[in-house]
């Protein structure tokens, strides 16, 4: 899959209202050939510039103290809204899930979605309103909405809605990409801070990469899978094994493989024998197939099958997302000079992020490996910081979205009201150098 660049934008770190915000700088290496609000174009590998067009974003909120934001998320089937303040407290969030109403398909029906999140938007967004303190959106100083990527008629539900908030109030509108709003998350839930730059592990129901984050809106793809991503494959596996899937089948598999026992199913680790950051699940949703219509009936009918089948999946899913982060460790380290950096913190976000064993064994693998200094000094006898958002903070939520405006807010940057369409596939980041992806040539 292609992956074109989006948001490149340098930063200089501050400190303001108790919150590391962000402050745009123009680079001096020439002028954009095109004019992006809020959406800055990079020109070439680490040399990026921020130049919003002139007159046609929608305004900035107070930038001498903490300012609100109004976040608005609609991209699948969860309502979330929720209002942050940008010294990084939530004051309220309100959230629907669809998960029953899906149920009976056995996955997501995205006209279904689009009604439901019509028929609630409103109510969670007053709800949101009301457990923040105040009495509507002319109380916030910015309203903000995922565009993309998602379903195109569930974004359309938050993005209009948005629009109109932010048209009827005089309001300052951010346009935010819903992969990126995950990944900053951890920026916000992290008891300490978390600078830039970090590695990025994306997993979700529709994502599965490893990003180099050097700042917002600048994200290079170092690895994606090759077919399927870790929750659709865990989705695929819940309904091999008869789970609920309506809300989403690995909190379902997670839940039955804590009563399994892993490696009590053979299946095979994918891409063992290729030594790049990709990933691939496809393979391993086929075995676990096949391993369940190979096992007799007597095995199959025993109450502790479906949970080894469960733990087994698990096991291997999470062992192949070790090894590809082994390879990222090794990559951050000899493509330090490149890069300009070597991070030494890895940030887990995603739907998946909330997958408790997977938490622990990333941490384990964490703890274990030493990591290079940040300035590219060499290793500075630390090992790699591990950062997850809290589980509810790891599906699609309300927060996310705001917080990830505060962000781009904070750098000086705000969205076109009218004119801006969703934005159904919308990548995120662009392609590494292939030149500094220094293993053997990726199975693209």
């Amino acid at each position: 899959m292609a992956l074109a660049a989006l948001l490149l934008l340098p930063l200089a770190v501050s400190m303001r209202a108790g919150v590391r915000l962000l402050r745009c700088s123009a680079s001096s290496r020439g002028p954009a050939s095109r004019a992006h609000v809020g959406l800055p174009k990079g020109v070439e590998w680490g040399r990026q510039y921020h130049r919003p067009a002139s007159g046609a974003a929608s305004g900035l909120p107070p930038q001498d103290k903490p300012f609100t934001v109004l976040g608005i998320e609609t991209s699948c089937d969860d309502t979330g809204v929720a209002v942050v303040r940008s010294d990084g407290t939530i004051l309220g969030e309100a959230l629907a899930s669809q998960a029953a109403l899906h149920e009976e398909f056995g996955g997501v029906m995205p006209g279904v979605a689009r009604d439901a999140h019509a028929e609630a938007l409103d109510r969670v967004t007053a709800e949101a309103l009301k457990r923040a303190g105040l009495t509507s959106v002319a109380d916030v100083d910015a309203v903000a909405v995922t565009v993309g990527p998602g379903l195109e008629i569930c974004l359309r539900v938050g993005c209009e809605s948005a629009k109109a908030l932010a048209l009827e109030h005089a309001k300052p509108f951010v346009a935010v990409h819903h992969l990126e709003a995950h990944v900053l998350m951890a920026r916000l839930a992290a008891a300490e801070p978390v600078d830039f730059p970090f590695l990025t592990l994306l997993v979700s129901g529709g994502h599965c990469m490893l990003l180099l984050s050097r700042a917002v809106g600048e994200h290079y793809v170092i690895g994606s899978t090759l077919d399927d991503a870790l929750g659709e494959a865990y989705d695929k596996v819940a309904r091999l094994l008869d789970l609920p899937v309506g809300g989403g089948g690995g909190p379902a598999l997670e839940a039955l493989a804590r009563d399994g026992s892993a490696g009590a199913v053979a299946l095979p680790v994918p891409m063992s024998r290729k030594k790049n950051c990709d990933f691939s699940f496809a393979g391993l949703k086929t075995a676990v197939r096949r391993a369940i219509e190979k096992t007799d009936d007597a095995r199959r009918a025993e109450p502790s099958f479906n949970a080894d089948v469960a733990a087994s999946f698990q096991d291997v899913a999470i062992s192949h997302l070790e090894q590809r982060l082994r390879y990222a460790f090794e990559l951050c380290e000899k493509a330090g000079d490149e890069w300009g950096c070597r991070p030494s913190t890895l940030v887990v976000s995603g739907g998946v992020a909330a997958n408790a064993e997977l938490r622990r064994r990333l941490q384990a693998l964490c703890d274990a490996t030493p990591a290079g200094a940040a300035d590219g000094g060499g290793d500075d006898g630390g090992s790699w910081r591990l950062v997850v958002p809290p589980p509810r903070l790891c599906t699609d939520n309300g927060v996310m979205v705001a917080w990830a405006a505060i962000e781009k807010l904070a750098l000086g940057c705000s969205d076109a009201i009218e004119g801006d369409e969703v934005k159904p596939r919308w990548p995120l980041g662009e392609a590494a150098p292939p030149e500094t992806l220094t293993f053997a040539p990726r199975s693209r």
